[in-house]
């Protein structure tokens, strides 16, 4: 049986998706998948060994130059890998409009959400056939529930499984135990003041652990630079694509993070991990898998799920129900999760 599964962002609804496939490869013997992602991400699908092909799609390039996309000639090649093969399924896991598109031009049976459960109320067109899937359940568990009932077989029970082998990742070339400070957000109302990440790195170091701050941008090379700053023997590490940075993920002996997509891919690989919740808030949408823990911001306006902060007015101040959670707070819940040398002593 071959599937073709459409989810084309972001990093942490992605991820969101995997356990979905190790379901249905314990369900379904011989089943395989393709998958549509967006280009910038196609190496997370490889991750799984489930996934036979990965169709990029560059989406968010075409939306600001439609033109070159069409004149180009790259929507004509995208719609010949596309249409290359027919599945038994085709399954929009994303409910958007742009998922949608892409699943109506797949070829095979369609299966997606129905109008009460998807996201945009017009990607249902699209599909053949539609299923109502709560939405007050994770995303982890509606995504599950919907290849179970498009593919036809009993929603497991089980904690989800990610499917993932690190050893399919590339050494991290890295002195360990050390512990990843995932301090980079697009949202300034997510964002962990860096005073706190400083205090987090020394509160590590004299625990007898490495410290490693990444960045991808010149305002979080900016950030990380001054974090790790705090630690003599700290490392920043260099910008690297998705597969340099799991392979890094997938060694740390624990990692503290916002709420940001990389926090999903620690969840996946099960590295024990502290992730902060302040503006947005876990239940739906947060990380979920062994050794994950959660603090959450107590003030009473969070999680206002907004990207300014009302509460100073201002875009530029540090996002204030965050702050509130102490360093040693944050380092004491990590503790508790990795034994001396630096992995979980649970399982």
């Amino acid at each position: 049986m071959k599937v073709l599964v459409v989810k084309t962002s972001s990093i942490g609804d992605v991820i969101h998706t995997l356990p979905a496939l190790t379901d249905a490869v314990r369900a379904i013997p011989g089943i395989g998948f393709d998958w549509v992602i967006e280009e910038e991400l196609a190496a997370i699908p490889r991750w799984h060994p489930a996934v036979e092909r990965v169709i990029p799609v560059a989406y968010r390039h075409w939306r600001h130059r439609p033109l070159r996309g069409i004149l180009g000639g790259a929507l004509a090649a995208f719609r010949a890998r596309l249409r290359a093969r027919r599945y038994d399924a085709v399954i929009d896991a994303q409910g958007l409009y742009k998922s949608g598109v892409i699943t109506a031009l797949a070829d095979g049976p369609k299966h997606g959400y129905d109008l009460a459960s998807c996201r945009e109320k017009l990607a249902p067109l699209a599909y053949d056939r539609h299923y109502k899937i709560p939405r007050g359940v994770h995303a982890i568990e509606r995504t599950r529930r919907l290849f179970a009932a498009a593919l036809g077989y009993a929603a497991p029970d089980a904690p989800p499984d990610y499917g993932l082998d690190p050893g399919r990742l590339p050494p991290a070339g890295l002195k360990q135990p050390f512990v990843l400070l995932l301090h980079g957000t697009k949202w300034r109302t997510k964002r962990w003041t860096p005073a706190h990440w400083r205090e987090l790195a020394r509160l590590a170091a004299a625990d007898g652990h490495g410290v490693c701050v990444p960045w991808q941008s010149g305002e979080e090379r900016q950030r990380a630079e001054t974090i790790a700053a705090a630690v003599p023997e700290a490392v920043v590490l260099p910008p690297g694509d998705l597969d340099q940075v799991a392979g890094v993920l997938a060694r740390a002996a624990g990692v503290v993070a916002v709420d940001t997509g990389l926090a999903h891919l620690a969840a996946a690989l099960s590295i024990p991990a502290v992730t902060l919740y302040g503006a947005t808030a876990p239940g739906l949408t947060g990380t979920m898998g062994r050794h994950q823990h959660h603090l959450l911001a107590t003030k009473p306006c969070a999680p206002c799920r907004n990207k300014i902060c009302n509460y100073t007015g201002s875009a530029h101040a540090p996002s204030p129900c965050l702050d509130a959670l102490a360093p040693a707070e944050v380092w004491r819940a990590l503790s508790a999760a990795m034994t001396p040398g630096g992995r979980s002593a649970a399982e």
